[in-house]
This record gives C-alpha cells, sequence and structure tokens, in this order.
C-alpha cells in the first residue's frame, strides 16, 4: 500500500472555516453597487487573484446575500482588501463589486460601472484517451454523454480536449450535440497490465511509454489551463476522465517479464535504504531499478504539482473522473498478482484524488454512485462567490502563497482553495 502520492502533494492543502454578516438581497447589492462610484485606488500589486468561494448554512443550503465586507481573506495569514465580488446563483449572474482601474500616469480613467448578464459556467472535459484501455471505448462514451446531460444546462459553455492521436475535441459551445458528436469518436488507447509486463520497453525509471502518456497528459492541459485564465469572473471547471498514473507499475513483474507470483516477486522498495532480497541483491542492476522507481515517482509528483498550481492560477476546479466505476478484483483476463494490482489501482486512484482536491474539487473513483456525486458537482458549481484580490505581499520570490477565506458570519460554512501560486519569472530578478 502507497501513500507517498498524497503525502507527496498534498502539502499545498485547502483551507476554509465559518464565521456572521447582515443579509442582503442579491438584487438589492448589486443595484447599491452598481449606483456607488469606486474611489481611485493605487496598489503595489500587479495580479488579481481570483478564488471561487461557496458559503452554505447550517443546512447545507447556500448562502447569496454576503457583501464584499463580510468576507476576510489573508494570504500567508495577513488579511487583504478584497478588490472584487461577484455572485452566481440561479444561473444569473451579479456583479458587486469590480476591480479598480489600472491607473496610468498623467490619465484619469472613469469609474467601472458593474454590469450583470446571465452567463453560465464554463465546463471542460478533459478525456486522457491514452491512459483509458480500449475495451471501456463503448463505457466511455456513453459516460461522457450521461455526465453532460446531467450537468450541462441551457447558458453553460461546454467543451472537449483529449489527447488521442485522433486529438478530438469541440471549441466551447453551447450546443451540447456537438459534445455527443465528438464524444462517438472517443477511443481509449491505454495500456492494460498484461501490456505493461510483457510488451513495454523498460527503462531505469519504468516504461518510456508510460511515462510520456502521463506527460503529454499533463502538458495537453497545461495548455488547455493558459486559454482559461484569461476567461474572468466565471466558475470554470474541468471534468477530468481517466483511470489515473503509476508511471512505474508492476515493477518486479516486468523486471522478470513474468505474471507469476512468487518469493522473488514483492512489491517494489520506495526508499533506497531498504532491504532488497530478489535475484540481483547486491548488484548494480538491483540499485538502479530502485533508484530508477524513486525517480518516476518524483517526476509524476512534480508534474502533479506543476499542473495543481496552473489550475490554481486559473481558478478552474477539477472533478476527476473514472468511468469504470466500482473495482473490486482484476478481470480475469489480466493474470497479475492481486497485491500488485492493489498497489497499482491503489496509485492511480490517489492520483486522481490528489489532482481533484488540490484544486477545490473532489473525485468520482471506485463508486457507482454517480448520480449523487454529479448532483453535488452541478450544486458547487451553480451558487457560487469570486472574490479577487491584490496581493499586498511584496516578496517576488516567495511564490505560493497560502490563502483562507472566512465570513464574518457565525455558523457558517466556507469552502475555497487553500493557495496560491503565481506564475513563475523567466528572467532573474534584479
Amino acid at each position: 500500500m502507497k501513500h507517498w502520492l498524497c503525502v507527496g502533494l498534498l502539502v499545498v492543502g485547502a483551507a476554509g472555516a465559518g464565521a456572521q454578516s447582515q443579509i442582503r438581497t442579491p438584487e438589492a447589492t448589486a443595484q447599491s453597487s452598481g449606483s456607488t462610484e469606486q474611489s481611485p485606488t493605487f496598489r503595489t500589486g500587479v495580479t488579481l487573484v481570483r478564488t471561487d468561494v461557496i458559503v452554505r448554512d447550517a443546512d447545507g443550503a447556500f448562502v447569496p446575500d454576503l457583501g464584499p465586507a463580510d468576507f476576510i481573506v489573508k494570504e500567508d495569514g495577513v488579511a487583504q482588501e478584497v478588490a472584487s465580488l461577484v455572485l452566481v446563483h440561479g444561473g444569473r449572474v451579479y456583479t458587486q463589486l469590480l476591480p479598480p482601474v489600472p491607473t496610468q500616469e498623467g490619465i484619469i480613467l472613469p469609474s467601472r460601472r458593474a454590469t450583470n448578464n446571465t452567463a453560465g459556467r464554463v465546463i471542460i472535459f478533459f478525456v486522457d484517451e491514452l491512459h483509458l484501455r480500449p475495451e471501456l471505448t463503448p463505457k466511455l462514451r456513453h459516460f461522457i454523454k450521461e455526465v453532460a446531460s446531467t450537468l450541462v444546462h441551457e447558458g453553460d459553455l461546454v467543451g472537449l480536449v483529449s489527447n488521442g492521436p485522433a486529438n478530438t475535441s469541440v471549441e466551447l459551445t453551447y450546443d451540447r450535440a456537438l459534445l455527443n458528436s465528438a464524444a462517438n469518436q472517443l477511443t481509449g488507447r491505454g495500456l492494460g497490465p498484461r501490456e505493461l509486463i510483457m510488451e513495454t520497453q523498460n527503462g531505469s525509471q519504468g516504461p518510456a511509454e508510460l511515462r510520456w502518456n502521463a506527460h503529454r497528459a499533463f502538458w495537453t492541459v497545461n495548455e488547455l489551463l493558459k486559454s482559461l485564465e484569461t476567461l474572468e469572473d466565471r466558475r470554470k471547471v474541468l471534468l477530468y476522465v481517466s483511470t489515473g498514473y503509476d508511471v512505474n507499475p508492476f515493477s518486479l513483474q516486468r523486471l522478470y517479464r513474468s505474471t507469476r507470483r512468487d518469493e522473488f516477486l514483492r512489491d517494489r522498495p520506495i526508499d533506497l535504504a531498504s532491504s532488497y532480497d530478489g535475484p540481483f541483491e547486491g548488484s548494480r542492476i538491483g540499485q538502479v531499478e530502485r533508484q530508477g522507481a524513486i525517480f518516476a515517482d518524483g517526476e509524476l509528483i512534480r508534474e502533479m504539482d506543476e499542473l495543481t498550481q496552473a489550475a490554481n492560477r486559473a481558478n478552474t476546479t477539477f472533478y476527476t473522473m473514472d468511468p469504470r466505476g466500482l473495482i473490486s478484483s482484476p478481470d480475469i483476463d489480466f493474470d497479475v498478482p492481486l497485491d500488485a494490482w492493489r498497489e497499482y489501482t491503489q496509485t492511480t486512484r490517489s492520483s486522481l484524488r490528489t489532482l481533484a482536491e488540490l484544486t477545490g474539487g473532489f473525485s468520482i473513483v471506485n463508486t457507482n454512485n454517480f448520480d449523487d456525486l454529479l448532483a453535488q458537482i452541478d450544486a458547487e458549481t451553480s451558487d457560487y462567490y469570486v472574490l479577487g484580490y491584490y496581493a499586498s505581499n511584496p516578496n517576488a520570490f516567495n511564490q505560493t502563497r497560502e490563502l483562507s477565506v472566512d465570513v464574518s458570519r457565525p455558523n457558517l460554512t466556507v469552502r475555497s482553495r487553500g493557495s496560491y501560486t503565481f506564475r513563475p519569472t523567466t528572467a532573474p530578478i534584479p
């Protein structure tokens, strides 16, 4: 059993708490903010940090009557001033506070006016075809259509991106029929356990093809997030459909090119100093095998960490989904040791859970309870606040900041992302 993936990544964390305030209706708050001019604000920060915030009462109902003064925002424990606030409730958008116009020397600009509109959510499917086996293709296509039918409503922008050879994709559209048509073109291209053991070319860090497939998936999502970063004040949801990641699975079985289990086939060591009683004990081959396992796992952690940081910069929430549903044992044709199979499935599931939790979402893995969990996603992405602030911390070397959002009203539960990482600078700072 491996818990290294969650331990390696959950350092970013997620925060939320509860507290108190006055009651105002969304309409009254929007009207009052639209009629009041905003005085020019001079700030030291240049990046408006945005985060989605969900506030619920003791009964689990969304609280829609909070204003900018009701939120308590802290970055690394230092209080921040709310610079923008947008409420989305019941499919309608209420702009309560706009960020001040960027000031330029010698130019006096008018105040920005708040505008309300009925724009919906932005929902994008990422289908990781390279980690979905071919036999899952019919189930995958049906799964995409069912999820779209449940989550996509009138006014929502929806799109689809895949990483398979055909590069199936749908540009952002209001037409769900285009999504259903694209779903019929999706095909699983992933490797099964027997292929991983018997057919893949081994390297010091595991199968090169498998590491490339994982890198390709993360690169595709990173490019997508760059585009989403330009969309502001909208709930951005990435439905991440995959079976998860393990870049060095069944390592000892691959070493022997055998699916049998004997006294030499055991869980791979994850510590360079751990004992090793295999056939290459004391040899350079055994040392390289152990080092490769650690370096491969470290590469996976690094790429996942970078991906979640990019998602937080784009204020995009991941909901990871495994279309296989509940799995209790390997398929009969896999013919792999049960312990190795359990380690493999635990690692891949852990990777999906980590991606979701570090971006403010949750995962749907190893369960057949799709309807209730999809309804929860629908509720979370329909009613929310988009809160923004300019960081007052001038330390440019502190790239990752801890975020916490509370409200001043008691007995409320607040959910928001727990950290933000600024984009790394490409040139040294003088």
